[in-house]
């Protein structure tokens, strides 16, 4: 109703303005008959009316459209008023939407050719990594040791690039069932062991052996090595432990993993899970790439757990996971 008025005010005015023109026309010509003249307007004043209402009734659910926002793409293209002026708008619509839609299924093709070209790119550098694990393995030396922890720092970056692929098809790749929290955790240690023992850091676990939690294996698995690999980076060398413990809190089940490195500063904490933001660290630590906390995020909300983060400069970072129901 407001927009019919603001786009008829014109009318309106141009209205009484030719009502006045007729009326000082009458009266300089010295035309007496007063009441004659009222009537007259009286008469274009209900031709403007009847003429307001008829375009009201006839364009109501256009101006009704144009007033309220779209919830759906879709409600573009329905039908309004069968009006000159809403059906060249729908038919309008209607083109855009069709020519939207056929650049949208570009676009997305060339993006799944783009993860399935990721895919299969990742999975055939795993290859070359596992011929030269084997081949360090079997050989001692120091100089082969290095090649064995560089080989471990690309692997876990090929499966972030792999994960992160993942994330779009999430819905399709995931299985939920009771995880037993500490079988979970000791498994992670172990895959991140050489890692521990390289940075002069130590696991220290506190967990109930019965306490489970409802998750998918393999996304907590990939949520519980990003925050164990941030622990230990940012408290490499400070010989401290990294706890990882749990707790009950009424329904719910929360894993800490709590280190005591070098923490992270007030002003970065509002954006650490904004993807790339690596914040003053990242300056100091080169291998910080931002996206570690970012896809853990983006992972708990998919499996409707929570996770939470604080820090102190100095004193370290505790990062929670928050589980919406326990069992024991």
């Amino acid at each position: 109703m407001k927009l019919f008025l603001r786009e008829h005010i014109p009318l309106i005015c141009i209205s009484m303005i030719q009502s006045f023109i007729i009326l000082l026309i009458y009266w300089l010509d010295g035309f007496s008959h007063v009441s004659i003249v009222l009537y007259t307007l009286f008469l274009g004043v209900c031709l403007l009316i009847v003429y307001l209402v008829y375009r009201y009734c006839s364009h109501r659910s256009f101006y009704t459209s144009l007033s309220n926002p779209m919830d759906t793409l879709s409600e573009s293209i329905r039908e309004r008023d069968f009006t000159p002026l809403s059906t060249a708008l729908d038919t309008l619509l209607q083109v855009q939407y069709r020519h939207y839609q056929k650049q949208l299924k570009k676009w997305e093709r060339k993006h799944q050719e783009q993860l399935t070209f990721m895919n299969q790119w990742v999975h055939q550098m795993k290859t070359p990594l596992s011929v030269i694990e084997l081949i360090t393995q079997a050989t001692e030396g120091s100089e082969f040791d290095s090649i064995t922890e560089e080989t471990e720092r690309i692997k876990k970056g090929l499966e972030t690039v792999l994960y992160l692929a993942r994330l779009e098809t999430f819905e399709q790749d995931f299985i939920v069932e009771r995880v037993s929290l500490l079988k979970m955790i000791d498994s992670v240690i172990h895959e991140n062991k050489r890692y521990f023992i390289r940075s002069d850091v130590y696991p220290e676990v506190k967990v109930d052996p019965d306490l489970t939690v409802e998750t998918d294996k393999k996304w907590f698995r990939f949520i519980l090595n990003q925050l164990l690999s941030n622990a230990i980076k940012y408290s490499t060398g400070s010989k401290e432990k990294i706890t990882i413990s749990a707790f009950t809190n009424k329904r719910t089940v929360i894993l800490e993993v709590k280190d005591r490195g070098v923490g992270i500063i007030a002003s970065d904490l509002p954006r650490v899970f904004r993807p790339f933001y690596t914040g003053e660290n990242g300056r100091k630590f080169k291998e910080s790439t931002g996206m570690g906390l970012y896809l853990s995020q983006e992972v708990c909300t998919k499996l409707h757990h929570e996770i939470k983060l604080e820090s102190k400069v100095g004193e370290g970072t505790t990062v929670q996971l928050v589980f919406p129901y326990v069992y024991h």
